[in-house]
């Protein structure tokens, strides 16, 4: 019997509509063979490979549909995953019977066919397979089916990964990035961790007003010691849903760094936290692009001037060449209105990026540099300024959550209930 994993077998439900704000966890390292019987399905499963949360997956496709797997692994192990695609009813079912001779316990197989019928569905979920996907399909589809393989229900969530970065140095992405992370754990009362990746000048440890003994060099510096445990154990508390994993900005050592240093470190985070907040920093290497390509979501800080817009128009294209299945990456101009500094207005940077900045947060050296000295977010000293409430629209924007603020209190109460007395 091929092993079915869902434990809440479920009619197919509708696809979100594009656009709609939707988690899709990375797969873990697993072997995907997919036997399609048309060109089109293939295109489409080869574009589903290219697909970021497929980057670990290693992904064959062959053509012959059910036939060709039930041949192929006659003589042959079965991988983790399979996908089939077929044509007929009669076909699906028929090949299925026959897949189940000589499949390996433990594979999990995805059906694509053209058949609309609950009562299919009901027949294929009795014969153990995974999923059954409508053709024709998409590559976010592919993509949706094979990750949800290893997210059962009974499972921890994955957590979000959200990278900040800056389209020019000293544009403020990483106190815009702390400010963030402090709302979406304050306001939207996520469990979240900021991991501040500039390793020899960050400054989270600063802004949060901490000084851990230890922090992600000792975690990127010993990879055979990464698990959960050991990563906690590396987290500074700041408030009861943030934690921080501080740089231990220091110049004693060259923090040269492979393309995939931090994969084990993120991979362990999203076990363990609901949100991971990366504060990555100003240059461009192997690891830093990895970091955003395979981020859930980006947010670019950008100053309006001529540098940032072309540094973030190049962003915007590499990202949405690289990112074919996600969401555009959002942006937010900061520092707006120096005096006398010529700008270039919210309106003609939005035509040059084609998209609107997410918002527009004004220059204000006093209060940026009260709390950056005091070592305090600006929620923290200003509470009911327009920005806070800015950096509260960034958090709901990038995690897909609506406000949780509690309203505030009316005066008007006291004086009713006194007038009631009388």
């Amino acid at each position: 019997m091929i092993s079915y994993t869902r434990q809440d077998a479920e009619e197919p439900s509708a696809v979100p509509p594009p656009g709609a704000d939707e988690h899709v966890a990375p797969a873990p390292r697993v072997s995907v063979q997919a036997f399609c019987e048309t060109m089109e399905t293939a295109t489409v499963v080869q574009s589903a490979a290219e697909d970021r949360r497929l980057a670990k997956a290693h992904l064959k496709i062959q053509m012959g549909g059910m036939a060709a797997a039930v041949e192929a692994y006659r003589s042959a192990p079965t991988p983790n995953v399979i996908i089939l695609e077929a044509e007929q009813r009669g076909d699906i079912l028929a090949a299925l019977d026959q897949l189940a001779t000589v499949c390996d316990a433990g594979t999990r197989v995805v059906v694509i066919g053209r058949v609309n019928d609950v009562t299919l569905y009901r027949e294929l979920v009795k014969r153990g397979v995974s999923d059954y996907v409508m053709a024709p399909v998409t590559a976010i589809a592919v993509v949706r089916s094979v990750c949800g393989l290893f997210s059962t229900p009974e499972a921890k969530a994955v957590g979000r990964v959200i990278a900040v970065a800056g389209a020019k140095g000293g544009v403020g992405a990483s106190t815009i990035a702390h400010n963030v992370a402090w709302a979406i754990a304050r306001d939207l009362a996520l469990d979240s961790v900021v991991a501040d990746l500039d390793l020899a000048f960050g400054t989270a440890g600063l802004d949060f007003n901490q000084d851990p003994p230890q922090g992600i060099a000792d975690a990127v510096f010993s990879p055979d010691r990464i698990d959960t445990a050991f990563v906690d154990r590396l987290l500074s508390r700041c408030t009861d849903h943030l934690s921080l994993l501080a740089a231990p900005a220091t110049l004693d050592r060259v923090y040269d760094f492979g393309t995939e240093a931090f994969d084990s470190i993120l991979d362990t985070l999203r076990t363990t936290m609901p949100c991971i907040v990366l504060d990555i920093p100003h240059q461009w290497s192997g690891w830093t692009k990895r970091a955003l390509i395979g981020a859930d979501d980006i947010l670019i800080v950008a100053t309006p001037d001529l540098a940032n817009l072309r540094n973030t128009k190049n962003l915007f294209d590499l990202l949405k060449l690289a990112r074919p299945n996600d969401r555009p990456p959002l942006y937010c101009l900061n520092q707006v209105g120096v005096p006398k500094r010529p700008e270039i207005s919210p309106n003609e940077f939005a035509k040059a990026i084609e998209s609107q900045p997410i918002v527009s947060i004004p220059f204000d050296p006093q209060m940026f540099g009260s709390a950056a000295n005091n070592g305090q977010m600006i929620a923290e000293i200003a509470a009911s300024h327009r920005t806070t409430e800015m950096f509260l629209q960034i958090a709901q924007r990038l995690t897909g959550r609506g406000g949780a603020k509690k309203p505030r209190k009316s005066l008007l109460p006291p004086f009713i209930e006194k007038l009631r007395a009388r």
